[in-house]
């Protein structure tokens, strides 16, 4: 390692956890160079806690989604603040960050590794970001769609151009209707999907355990009721099916005509052809952070 990157490594790890030049100068030394295993030694080591900047709450930041031959990836990427999640920098960093991950297939250990067009890898580029702009940022979650016979499409909601925003969408439709015929259904299905936020496609696929979780905060609801044990049953039912069709796709409320269910308008469109729902993801940026 050059001298020139030498002081480059170490300067980076100072911003990073505040620790002394010779300290990670040392670090810098015994990882060949690598920012993240020095972070990591220094912090074994008791020399430094964890940086307080990486401690702060990173809740901001975009979605980017990129796609190309019906294949689509999806990032979401974090900062501390709106104003950065804004920055020139940071937006350009994203939107190559979602192109790695449509030829990784989203897989995250491959995307950080990966090479970018300064020739450093993601990981190395994350952390000069960081240094510059001074804020926590975070590369969170990356999905990706393809490379099957699925038809697919997405969407991004508050967006700051096409495919960055503050909400994103893949979506993943089977049929035997030519695709032309349902490119304004799948797009209107990727927006519903957005708006109201489904846990999954139908009753079959939702989470057994937040079904389970959804029926125990029921029966606590309705326990000290002072209702006769029959009708507790009852309404404990419709709750739970009121659930299920709040929260599963083909079940829910149709947003642009909500007297239909989505699995209703999904059978006017197929007609005699057919048309499946095979998968959906929804990144929202901050969700669960």
């Amino acid at each position: 390692m050059s001298s020139d990157n030498l002081l480059e490594k170490v300067k980076q790890l100072r911003e990073i956890t505040g620790v002394g030049f010779k300290d990670c100068k040392n670090a810098i030394d015994e990882t060949k160079g690598d920012i993240e295993k020095s972070v990591e030694l220094l912090r074994k080591k008791g020399i430094a806690k964890a940086s307080k900047r990486m401690s702060r709450v990173a809740a901001e930041g975009l979605i980017c989604i990129y796609e190309q031959d019906n294949q689509f990836s999806m990032i979401e990427i974090n900062s501390e603040t709106d104003f950065v999640a804004k920055n020139n920098q940071f937006l350009n960093f994203a939107e190559e960050i979602s192109q790695l991950a449509l030829i990784k297939s989203g897989k995250m250990e491959d995307i950080l590794n990966s090479t970018m067009t300064n020739k450093k890898n993601v990981k190395d580029n994350l952390v000069d970001l960081i240094s510059k702009i001074g804020e926590k940022i975070t590369l969170r979650r990356s999905a990706f769609i393809g490379k099957d016979k699925s038809i697919n499409f997405s969407y991004t909601h508050s967006s700051l151009k096409k495919n960055v925003g503050k909400l994103g969408v893949l979506l993943s439709i089977e049929t035997t209707k030519p695709k032309n015929e349902i490119l304004n259904f799948g797009k209107q299905l990727a927006m519903q999907v957005a708006a109201s936020s489904p846990l999954a496609i139908d009753k079959e696929s939702l989470d057994q355990n937040i079904l389970q979780k959804e029926k125990e905060i029921i029966k606590e609801e309705l326990k000290n009721s002072g209702k006769d044990t029959k009708i507790v049953e009852k309404i404990a039912i419709g709750k739970l099916n009121k659930f299920i069709a709040d929260n599963t796709l083909l079940n829910q409320e149709w947003i642009m005509e909500p007297k239909k269910k989505v699995k209703d308008v999904l059978k006017e469109v197929a007609g005699k052809d057919k048309i499946e729902i095979k998968k959906f993801i929804r990144f929202k940026v901050g969700e669960g952070v």
